[in-house]
């Protein structure tokens, strides 16, 4: 209980300090605004999804996978933040409190789970206004978005250990998001998979950030006429395959977070 009390102490400084610098949210919310507004309008009926080259088609078929770049380009964010603190001794700060080790990083992650959460929110509100539509119902779209707040909690504890490894905080941000560009173009993010080539259809189809893709295509209902889901287990069980990605990466990387951080504050 000391522990979850002191990780909600931590959470709220970050919140109040996001608060206070609106600009790291406004920014934060550009990216997935502009790949909305580009991949809709400019790519939208030039590429085929399914049988399907409808501009409509295409935005439904885009949109989960807008959503889940979204929630894992926030390891970038979290990476930065801790870096941050690392650099003008903050953490060193507290240190010379009574509180548990762990609690500055799940604190941060938690943090950074809730300004996701408010990113999705305004940027589900865009891809409606641009003519995304879900075809579920309730329960199963907030099950959809409810992965992709999982999704993104886990990757934080990544962009929390890139933090930790490195010196300034510009390192961290360009250590979180350089190989973030392979993991979420090479999956069926934006194209569909079955039309590439072989060796990058067996990647794509094993990617972790492809399985909660296709989870959030079926829970809300986006996957288009004609759609041939492939034959690997994590797109026929998309969204077992997304808890179980997302409980491991957790179970990995908050270890080894808070193993680095203990010894960086030893």
């Amino acid at each position: 209980m000391s522990a979850l009390s002191d990780s909600a102490v931590i959470a709220r400084r970050n919140l109040i300090r996001m608060g206070r610098i609106p600009e790291m949210i406004i920014f934060g919310l550009f990216q997935p605004i502009m790949f909305v507004v580009l991949f809709t309008y400019v790519f939208g009926g030039s590429i085929q999804v399914g049988s399907s080259n409808s501009t409509q088609a295409y935005r439904e078929f885009l949109m989960a996978g807008i959503f889940a770049q979204t929630v894992t380009f926030a390891t970038a964010g979290a990476g930065a933040g801790i870096a941050d603190d690392m650099h003008k001794g903050l953490i060193d700060r507290f240190r010379s409190l009574p509180m548990a080790r762990g609690a500055v990083l799940t604190g941060r992650t938690i943090a950074d789970l809730v300004q996701t959460a408010l990113t999705l929110v305004v940027l589900a509100i865009v891809a409606v206004i641009v003519g995304w539509r879900t075809h579920e119902n309730f329960g199963k779209v907030l099950a959809g978005f409810g992965l992709l707040l999982l999704f993104g909690y886990a990757f934080s504890w990544i962009g929390a250990l890139i933090g930790l490894s490195v010196r300034t905080p510009e390192a961290a941000t360009s250590g979180g998001l350089i190989w973030l560009f392979p993991l979420t173009f090479i999956s069926n993010a934006f194209v569909d998979a079955n039309l590439m080539p072989s060796f990058l259809r067996h990647i794509a189809e094993w990617n972790p950030f492809s399985a909660v893709v296709q989870a959030c295509r079926e829970l809300f209902g986006n996957l288009p006429p004609g759609f041939k889901t492939p034959d690997a287990w994590p797109m026929q069980h998309p969204v077992w395959a997304s808890l179980i990605w997302s409980v491991v990466i957790i179970a990995v990387f908050r270890t080894l977070a808070v193993r680095k951080y203990r010894r960086a504050t030893g």
